[in-house]
């Protein structure tokens, strides 16, 4: 099976440049990592991709992508969600050197009616600082999202807001953004975004793409939800035209390891557009803030890095690519609870990269008394609904809090809770993490609430992590 998945990752590399082979030892330990992971979480399948020397040396799926698909292959196409951003970065990049348009216009010029156009410029779209609020920071499907929406849909409820900020003053991750980003692409190209990507950039890559939309069914793998550490629930797919340019694609990970390779080697774009869209924008108060233009840029463990991640309804991915080295990884997987997709990306990395100091910054702590509460009521099935917004309560079903109580309670008294990421603005909530810890078990809690000391908890999400 080895061998068939290096002759596959070979062939689908354009490049002839030398890389070092997947060797047994770290074949047999990357499986390792990856079935524990799965294991751990409950996640049913990964597929990943690995870019060593600058082309794939390994494209492997592992276990059920679907009820229909019992063993998912490298070949399907997973929902890549948010990591599409740079590919809509990208177009607008192209469209500046047809010399059609500018980052630095305000959407005014192309897009009426938005909040602020007048001041916000494209650029600040891309790097998430225009003030637009996001349509989607919460971590599940909400109500909205039963029903098919289109882009002007999107912008007319959410883009026509007050902004959260002044342009360029703050860093907030904003969907709303990018699908104004959308609609000015597909005004100027004068063609669907999907449709001006085939053309500028999948089909020169040789990548194949398509609208996720469209990626359901029986042939397709299939998305899967869990409520805490309750049973592993097939997930119902959001309504049809959620995500358009803020993460519209699905494909396999050897396809988006053909665009990372691009990026090592500034194929397609421009050096210098691939340093623009790897640069870090910039604040109004000269505050750096770790985003360039539709994907994440820094250090991490010594390395330098360009990534981002995604999220679907029953779908997480993680595409990471370190420049200096050559080499990427490509994880995607079909749930939307737990940390297997970033765990394997990194128990990867740790494998087929020589290792590096780890410079991770200390945990932030903050409201870790009102998030235990909130969690102990959970497990004990008292959850006080006044302390949620109207989404979150619709989220918490009779099903919902059954499975939280059954599942959380079977496992005790907490021996720790601990705050991890945060605080961070997104969607007008505020963003913060933790950790449970049962002896050798660890839960991860991921929550937005509104701001202020009496906020209330937009979600309250609880999965199983490593």
């Amino acid at each position: 099976m080895l061998r068939l998945a290096l002759a596959a990752a070979a062939a689908l590399s354009p490049l002839p440049a030398l890389a070092q082979e997947i060797t047994p030892d770290e074949a047999q330990r990357i499986d390792a990592a990856v079935q524990k992971a799965l294991a751990s979480t409950g996640t049913p399948s990964a597929s990943v991709a690995i870019v060593r020397g600058g082309r794939i040396v390994l494209a492997k799926a592992y276990d059920k992508a679907s009820e229909s698909i019992p063993q998912s292959r490298p070949d399907l196409p997973y929902q890549i969600a948010s990591v599409s951003k740079q590919f809509t970065a990208a177009a607008m990049l192209l469209l500046q050197r047809d010399g059609k348009l500018s980052l630095d216009d305000t959407v005014a010029k192309y897009v009426p009616g938005i909040t602020g156009g007048d001041t916000i410029t494209l650029r600040q779209l891309l790097s998430h600082t225009s003030g637009l609020q996001d349509y989607w920071p919460q971590d599940y499907s909400f109500a909205a999202m039963e029903k098919p929406t289109t882009p002007q849909g999107i912008v007319d409820r959410w883009a026509k807001k007050p902004l959260d900020f002044a342009p360029g003053t703050q860093w907030q991750y904003s969907n709303t953004g990018y699908v104004v980003a959308g609609l000015v692409i597909e005004k100027v190209a004068g063609e669907p975004l999907l449709s001006f990507l085939q053309r500028r950039v999948f089909k020169p890559l040789q990548i194949t793409a398509m609208d996720q939309d469209l990626a359901v069914g029986q042939r397709y793998p299939q998305g899967y939800h869990r409520y805490a550490l309750g049973p592993v629930r097939v997930e119902k797919p959001a309504a049809r035209g959620w995500l358009f340019a803020a993460g519209e694609l699905a494909m396999s990970p050897s396809d988006l390891a053909r665009w990372d390779i691009a990026r090592m080697n500034r194929q397609l774009l421009t050096p210098a557009e691939w340093q623009a869209q790897e640069t870090a924008v910039k604040l109004s108060n000269g505050k750096d803030t770790g985003y360039g233009l539709g994907v994440q840029v820094g250090t991490e463990n010594g390395r330098a890095q360009v990534e981002h991640s995604g999220e679907a309804v029953g779908f997480l991915s993680e595409n990471v690519v370190y420049p200096d080295d050559k080499a990427a990884v490509v994880v995607l997987t079909n749930s939307d609870f737990g940390n297997a997709f970033t765990t394997i990306a990194e128990d990867i990395t740790k494998i087929v990269l020589p290792a590096k100091a780890d410079t991770t910054s200390a945990d932030e702590v903050a409201k870790t008394v009102q998030a235990r509460r909130l969690f102990d009521q959970l497990r004990t099935g008292t959850l006080d609904p006044r302390l949620l917004t109207d989404d979150a309560r619709y989220y918490f079903t009779k099903e919902a809090q059954s499975d939280y109580k059954a599942s959380l309670s079977a496992l005790g008294e907490p021996a720790k809770f601990e705050a991890g990421r945060g605080p961070r603005l997104r969607g007008g909530f505020v963003n913060r993490n933790y950790k449970v810890t049962y002896g050798d078990r660890t839960l991860n809690v991921i929550t937005y609430a509104e701001p202020g000391d009496n906020g209330r908890y937009e979600q309250f999400l609880v999965q199983p992590a490593l």
